[in-house]
């Protein structure tokens, strides 16, 4: 039987990433490479599933303007929090797979909605700045 999975879970599993994000991120070819995984992943989702998550474009916007050095208001943690998040979507050690109807997809949602919930403020504050610059909303993958 799977793990149970919580939302206390969820941010244990972000913060745990968070050393192997910070490494990750010194290496621009790589980030590139993970950012364009996520948007794959994404665009894959079946539709009952996107809406839930819908900010993931968001955050990866967020990640490449600090990566490019075109967004530096956001605390380099923040950021390598949600590198975390993401290495968690592309790896295949979910604790619950992917591969179980519905129940798989569970985990990667509840990590995706508590870095959301750990992050809202600062990624407010990055619409706005797309915003304020006339940047494109990021749409769905």
């Amino acid at each position: 039987m799977a793990e149970e999975f919580t939302p206390e879970k969820a941010k244990e599993i972000i913060e745990g990433g968070v050393a192997q994000a910070q490494e990750l991120m010194s290496d621009p070819a790589k980030m590139d490479e993970l950012l364009q995984q996520i948007k794959q992943q994404v665009a894959d989702l079946p539709e009952t599933f996107t809406g839930a998550m819908a900010n993931v474009p968001l955050m990866a916007e967020m990640v490449k303007s600090y990566i490019t050095k075109e967004y530096t208001n956001v605390s380099p943690k923040v950021v390598a929090s949600l590198v975390a998040v993401f290495l968690y979507l592309v790896k295949q050690k979910d604790i619950i797979p992917d591969n179980v109807p519905v129940l798989g997809i569970a985990d990667d949602l509840a990590v995706v909605a508590a870095a959301m919930k750990l992050n809202e403020a600062e990624l407010t504050d990055y619409a706005n700045w797309r915003t304020a610059n006339n940047l494109p909303e990021t749409t769905q993958a």
